[in-house]
């Protein structure tokens, strides 16, 4: 069974930085493409960033702030976010996909960029 469970999320001030983290378990991060989604109320669920093999893509909304960064040792995708900003302000999802197309979802986690 595959799950992936998100976390560092929180409140932060415009300009500022902030981690997620994604643990995944049952599938391996570095055999599979792994993406990060965000989503506000509303509206629907936007790719941010993509890990695969050894390539790295970005939405060009968060392209030079943001990182998408595996650990294959402990299995575990991050996403390094600087210079947030308002517009940040969304729930954060971890994906993954299997070789037989299968998505898996983590819940979700909140990320709020406020002065």
């Amino acid at each position: 069974q595959v799950q992936l469970v998100e976390s560092g999320g929180g409140l932060v001030q415009p300009g500022g930085s902030l981690t997620l983290s994604c643990a995944a378990r049952g599938i391996t991060f570095s055999a599979v493409s792994a993406r990060w989604f965000r989503q506000t109320p509303g509206k629907q669920r936007d790719l941010v960033a993509t890990s695969r093999g050894g390539t790295t893509d970005y939405a060009d909304s968060i392209k030079g702030r943001f990182a998408i960064v595996r650990d294959d040792v402990i299995n575990t995708l991050y996403l390094q976010m600087n210079n947030l900003k308002t517009d940040d302000t969304a729930v954060y999802f971890c994906s993954t996909m299997d070789d037989a197309g299968v998505d898996y979802w983590g819940k979700g986690i909140l990320v709020t960029v406020s002065p």
